[in-house]
């Protein structure tokens, strides 16, 4: 029995380590999303950081215009990169996950 319990403890470190690793990777994992007129593009990372922002010179003579582009478009971003993130993150945790009777969390 305790064979066991240390066997799920050695994978359980393991998974941990590779979500980590996981979530390095994610920070290279570069998300572009642009306006459906192209006149505001934003490039986020996987772990939702900003990683740049060009702006349309056009949007800079309208401040409540830009600002509504910036929601928007960083919003549409933000949705991609925690898709992609919670993807990620899953499958390193379900790859890692030892098998624990009556524990079917991933099916």
């Amino acid at each position: 029995m305790f064979g066991d319990l240390k066997g799920m403890m050695g994978k359980l470190k393991e998974t941990q380590a590779k979500v980590e690793a996981t979530k390095k990777r994610l920070d290279t994992v570069l998300i572009d999303e642009q306006s459906s007129d192209n006149l505001l593009q934003v490039t986020l990372t996987a772990n939702r950081n900003i990683k740049s922002i060009a702006i349309d010179n056009t949007l800079l003579e309208d401040k409540e215009q830009l600002e509504d582009y910036l929601i928007l478009t960083l919003n549409k971003a933000i949705d991609r990169a925690t898709a992609v993130n919670e993807a990620e993150l899953a499958a390193v945790a379900k790859d890692g996950m030892p098998n624990i009777p009556g524990m079917d969390m991933f099916k």
